[in-house]
Parts: C-alpha cells; sequence; structure tokens
C-alpha cells in the first residue's frame, strides 16, 4: 500500500534544531544573559512600547527564517532563540513593569502556561523529545515552549533577585548550582532524559539572565556597573565566535535518518 510510504518519507525530514552538545549549552546561557541586557538597554532608551514592538517584529522575521529553514541552519536558529530571549524578557518585564504584576504572579503564570503548552504538545505528538522536532507542527510546539521558559526564568530570577532580595550575583550562584541537579540526576539517578533537558532548559534562562543584570546595573543596585548597553553589546562577540564555529564545523547538526528500501519493502502490502 503505497500511501503509507509519504509517513515513512516523513520520518526522514532533516532536524529542525541543533544536536545537543556542550556548545548548545553555552550559546544557550550566552543568549539568555545577552538577550536581558538588550531588553533593559531599550527599555531604558526608547518609550517601552515602542521597544517591545520592535522585539516583536524581529521575533516575526527571526522566526519566519527559521520556519522556512528545511533543516536546521547555524545562524537562522540562534538568531531567533536570541531575539525570543529579547522579546521574552521585555514580555515579563513589561507584566510586572507597565501593569504593576507581582513577579509571584507573573512566576505562577508563566509556570502554568507552559505545562499547558507541554501538556498539549504530548498529547498531540505523544513525545516532547528535542529529537523529534522534523515536522512543522512540532516545530510550532517547540518554539511556542521556548517563549514560554524565557518569559518563566525571566520572572523566576528577577522574583529571586528582587521580591526575594537574594540580588543578582547570589540568584546567578543560586541557579548555577540547581542548573547542575538535572544533569547530575540523569547521569546517576536515571532521571528521564526529557525530563532532564527542560529542567535545565528553563534555569538557563534565570542563570544567565541574573550574571547579566549583575554586570549592567549600577553599584546602587548591587550589579559592577558596566552599563546594559556593553554588556549586550560584550555578550554578543562570543555568541557570533561560537555560531560561525559551528556554522563551519557542523559539529551539531543532526543527520536526517537514512530510509532504506528493505526497510521500504516491509511496509508495502
Amino acid at each position: 500500500m503505497r500511501w503509507r510510504e509519504p509517513l515513512a518519507a516523513a520520518g526522514q525530514a532533516a532536524s529542525k534544531v541543533p544536536q545537543i552538545t556542550v556548545f548548545f549549552w553555552i550559546i544557550k546561557i550566552l543568549t539568555t544573559a545577552q538577550g536581558e541586557a538588550t531588553s533593559d538597554y531599550l527599555d531604558h532608551r526608547i518609550d517601552p512600547p515602542v521597544a517591545a514592538a520592535i522585539g516583536g517584529l524581529a521575533l516575526v522575521v527571526a522566526l519566519a527564517l527559521q520556519f522556512r529553514a528545511r533543516r536546521y541552519v547555524a545562524w537562522i536558529y540562534w538568531f531567533a532563540v536570541d531575539m525570543v530571549a529579547v522579546f521574552g524578557t521585555m514580555v515579563a518585564d513589561g507584566l510586572h513593569v507597565e501593569l504593576g504584576i507581582p513577579y509571584q504572579v507573573s512566576t505562577a503564570f508563566f509556570a502554568v502556561a507552559l505545562a499547558v503548552i507541554f501538556l498539549l504538545w504530548y498529547w498531540t505528538e505523544k513525545t516532547l523529545s528535542i529529537h523529534s522536532i522534523r515536522t512543522p507542527r512540532r516545530e510550532a510546539f517547540y518554539w511556542a515552549t521556548v517563549l514560554a521558559t524565557f518569559a518563566l526564568g525571566t520572572a523566576l530570577g528577577d522574583l529571586t533577585a528582587t521580591t526575594l532580595h537574594l540580588g543578582y550575583f547570589t540568584s546567578g550562584v543560586v541557579f548555577t548550582l540547581i542548573f547542575a541537579v538535572p544533569g547530575v540526576a540523569h547521569r546517576w539517578l536515571r532521571l528521564n532524559a526529557i525530563a532532564a533537558f527542560w529542567f535545565a532548559y528553563v534555569l538557563t534562562r534565570p542563570l544567565g539572565a541574573s550574571y547579566a543584570d549583575w554586570m549592567g546595573v549600577p553599584h546602587i543596585l548591587g550589579g559592577l556597573g558596566y552599563g546594559r548597553g556593553p554588556v549586550a553589546a560584550g555578550l554578543t562577540i562570543p555568541i557570533i565566535a561560537f555560531v560561525a564555529y559551528l556554522a563551519i564545523t557542523r559539529r551539531d547538526v543532526e543527520e536526517a535518518p537514512r530510509w532504506r528500501p528493505a526497510q521500504a519493502g516491509r511496509h508495502r502490502s
């Protein structure tokens, strides 16, 4: 029956996301920090609603490029991640600064939103694996999840740093220690790999954002006072370098599984 072949062929689609290597986590944390600094810089330089409009437009362009690409392309993927970082920060900060919503409430709201996305994703696709991002629908669920994790992480980081009065540096240290937990639990306690990945993924946001705020905010707020603009620009340099390295070496490209004639024959009847 030849109608089965397109289903099998769909399994050959190229992955739209990178392999999970040490470079993935390095760039991910750098983009979270850079996105935080860039968002804060824009919000302090121009009217926040205008900044949000610019950030939203940049995100739309980045996601349009990502969805149009037929496979994972390093610079397109990480450009989209970076724009999610900028816009996700603006959304979380806007709820608090512009609407006066406490960080406790926004953190809980984004946590529920993330849980709902996970439930819908799993109910529809029966998997939450990053290695399954080979169809448009799964890619849509993936990017909705990424946006929710950035907004949640931003609110959570500000909650610990300001509402709980831990300060930015202490918050960064706390999230660094927690970030190691899923890796240890997966290796030694057999924690499910998918659960470990998304747990760590969520934590990269408050981790990177806390250190970015610590470097950028004035001394009176407990920071180093380097300025949000210089911090954003400084973090952009290693991001570009790492992404360029991956684009050249293709070390994080996950090849599509090969479809063998013998396998095709077994599906025919």
